[in-house]
């Protein structure tokens, strides 16, 4: 059982301070009676809501895939500089969105943006070994030895041990790499342990996640269920 007002507000359309006007002025209806009390219980599975004689549908949680461009910090907020929540909807914002994980501020490709913590636990706990697919471009040309470099894992020069990861050449100067990390620059940290400096780097999957190449840089969607149903196994 949840709040009215907090079940309302989750649909990211009013605040919880316009929701308790909206009850007030007998504009809600729960099942087809007039709400009495914002704080009033009830099932939100199970319970037919409408504001304005308008059928409102719940989620209980929202999941977002972006296609972040590169100049945007994954952040919630900034005062500075322009954050991924600041390319969504006003109403998706309200919902207290956050990215699982982040990219570098010059680094593109695939974000998830959620409201549901206990998912963005499970996808970015050491223990639970998601493979991070990434594309790299690099400014030297790559060996055959970085890749048994990458899967025999290494330690950089500040002290940073990285695990054993994969790392596939595609060109001279372009490569996949998959890690089961996510630590501060890793990508380019390790490749540049390597002498290759990235150049440029977007990320394309996350689990079975992939990013969908129809989005444009800073465009976004919601997931399909089926993705949805992958990342939860």
């Amino acid at each position: 059982m949840e709040r009215l007002d907090k079940v309302l507000a989750s649909t990211g359309r009013w605040s919880r301070r316009e929701v308790k006007g909206l009850v007030r002025q007998g504009r809600v209806t729960a099942d087809g009676r007039i709400a009495g009390s914002p704080e009033e219980k009830i099932d939100p599975a199970q319970t037919q809501l409408r504001v304005d004689g308008e059928l409102l549908a719940y989620e209980e949680h929202l999941y977002v895939m972006l296609h972040k461009p590169a100049g945007v910090l994954s952040a919630t907020e900034d005062r500075d500089q322009p954050t991924v929540l600041d390319l969504l909807p006003a109403a998706w914002r309200r919902r207290e969105l956050f990215p699982v994980g982040r990219l570098d501020k010059d680094t593109e490709g695939l974000l998830l943006l959620t409201d549901d913590g206990d998912l963005a636990h499970r996808l970015l706990s050491p223990r639970r070994h998601v493979d991070k697919l990434y594309y790299a471009r690099v400014a030297e040309d790559l060996e055959p030895s970085d890749e048994e470099t990458f899967a025999a894992g290494m330690t950089l020069a500040d002290g940073l041990v990285c695990r054993p990861a994969k790392l596939e050449i595609l060109s001279p100067q372009e490569c996949l790499v998959t890690l089961q990390e996510g630590k501060f620059h890793q990508v380019k940290r390790m490749l540049a342990h390597c002498g290759r400096p990235v150049i440029y780097l977007k990320r394309l999957a996350m689990g079975p996640l992939q990013l969908d190449e129809s989005l444009a840089p800073g465009t976004y969607r919601k997931l399909t269920e089926m993705e949805l149903a992958l990342l939860k196994e």
